[in-house]
Parts: C-alpha cells; sequence; structure tokens
C-alpha cells in the first residue's frame, strides 16, 4: 500500500477533506464545473487528477488552494472549515501553495521578483533580507542565469519553474500543481517529474518532510508509475480510482484513453 499510515492523532486530521461539494468555475462564478465531489488527502500523499480539457482541473485545484468558495458541500484545510478569509487564519492557507498552469508571474517584475513576492507581501521581508532565500530557490530549480530577466522573455518551461519556485519559497506542507507537464517537451517532462518525486519522498529544501502533492494532467501516461493516488474528472463528478495498481487494471474508457497503449511512451 502507497498510503502512509498515520502516527498520532495530528497526523489522522485529513489536509484536504471534500464532503458533497460543489466546484463553481473560476472564469464564470454562475457556472458549476464538478458536483457531489468526496474527496480526503492525508499528509504525504501524491494524487494525480486527469481529465480532458473543461473538466475542471484548474476549478478544483482554486477551490482547494481556497482562491474560489466552494458552492455547496462542506470542505476542510486542515480540519479549517473553507472558505479561510479571516486574518489569524491566513497561516493556515499558506501552508497550501499553488503552481498555476503556464506559471501566471507578474510580467513587469523579473524572476527574482516574482519568486520574492510572497517572502515580500506575507514575510514583509525587504529584497535584500529575502535575497538568500530567492538565490537558493533559483539555484534549485535552475533558474539563477534567469533571475534578471522578465517572464516575457523566457519559454513556457521556465515560467512554470519559476511558478513552482514561488509557491515553495515559503515552503507550503502541501503543494498544488495544474497541469505542470502540459506544453513540455520530454527533456523538461524528465526534469519535473523527478524534482517532484524528491518533494514527495523529502527534499531539503523542506528540511527533508514529504510534501503532500496534488497535481491535475490531460494525459496519465507519464504519472502512472510516479503518483500513488490517482482520479479523473468526467461528467462533473470527480472519480476516485485507487492506487497504481487499481489505475492498471482501471476499465473506465476514460482512463484507457488517458493510458492509451497505442501512442508513444513518456
Amino acid at each position: 500500500m502507497d498510503n502512509p499510515q498515520p502516527s498520532n492523532a495530528a497526523s489522522e486530521t485529513p489536509v484536504i477533506e471534500m464532503e458533497r461539494v460543489k466546484i463553481g468555475s473560476l472564469r464564470d462564478p454562475r457556472l458549476t464545473m464538478l458536483e457531489d465531489v468526496n474527496w480526503t488527502v492525508r499528509a504525504g500523499e501524491y494524487w494525480v487528477i486527469a481529465g480532458l480539457q473543461s473538466s475542471g482541473k484548474s476549478d478544483l485545484l482554486s477551490t482547494t488552494a481556497g482562491l474560489i468558495a466552494p458552492q455547496g458541500g462542506t470542505y476542510r484545510l486542515f480540519g479549517h472549515e473553507m472558505p479561510i478569509f479571516e486574518g489569524e487564519l491566513l497561516a493556515e492557507r499558506l501552508r497550501v501553495g499553488l503552481v498555476f498552469d503556464g506559471g501566471q508571474l507578474f510580467h513587469n517584475l523579473t524572476i527574482a521578483e516574482n519568486i520574492a513576492l510572497p517572502l515580500r507581501y506575507h514575510k514583509t521581508l525587504s529584497a535584500e533580507e529575502a535575497a538568500k532565500q530567492v538565490n537558493a530557490m533559483l539555484e534549485l530549480t535552475e533558474l539563477t542565469s534567469w533571475a534578471d530577466n522578465t517572464p516575457g522573455s523566457v519559454g513556457r518551461n521556465l515560467k512554470k519553474r519559476a511558478g513552482l519556485a514561488r509557491a515553495l519559497i515559503l515552503q507550503p506542507e502541501v503543494l498544488l500543481l495544474d497541469n505542470p507537464l502540459g506544453g513540455l517537451d520530454l527533456r523538461q517532462v524528465g526534469w519535473w517529474l523527478n524534482f517532484l518525486g524528491q518533494l514527495s519522498a523529502g527534499h531539503a529544501i523542506l528540511n527533508g518532510r514529504p510534501s503532500t502533492l496534488v497535481v491535475t494532467a490531460e494525459d496519465l501516461r507519464p504519472w502512472r508509475e510516479r503518483g500513488k493516488q490517482f482520479a479523473v474528472l468526467q461528467d462533473k463528478k470527480f472519480i476516485a480510482l485507487g492506487n497504481r495498481p487499481d489505475l492498471a487494471a482501471h476499465a473506465d474508457p476514460l482512463v484507457k484513453e488517458l493510458l492509451a497503449e497505442d501512442l508513444p511512451d513518456i
């Protein structure tokens, strides 16, 4: 079994717990993207949630991160009912980092300045005070050579890495990644898979603590030996598939499509 065993009462509290949650659209709050979502994530798990375009993947992660409120149902983050807007609970929300598809960087800032933003805003550090942590993150994500570039002057992969570095700078316990492999070549796909594997196992940048990961994807093939828990989004439903052995044996036509064996392997 890939599921970690909780060692105490605190670890038994799910980091993410949704009961009959209705997910709206980030772009149009009048739309409902997912209905009756029942989903539990425990510390240290590595979820891969796949679906076709416009199936609600980004909306699910935005709701999970607290950017939009659920349209219905109950969602608890670290035991706190969401959405959390109270100032005293901000620290709970900052335990979750979100990496947007494409990075979602500020184009008037350099790569280094984008990465520093959470430290400047949430920790009220000066640029000089934040520099050591930012430089370490630039080195970790192999972005040092582009630190002074603006996002418009670098490629998609580097934008994605900058978004990852920005999300990691506050050392979150849970990392949500929206379509991290989208639009990347094979070499860059390998970098991301290896790096996320290190985070899942416990990276030094997070003091060796295994990260809880949730990634979305439009193709399950790169993830079938990487993720530990799997789900698909289909017809406004969140369908949990189980662990790796369950994924390989699943008969759902969409799962077979997302694992298409007649396409070249990655």
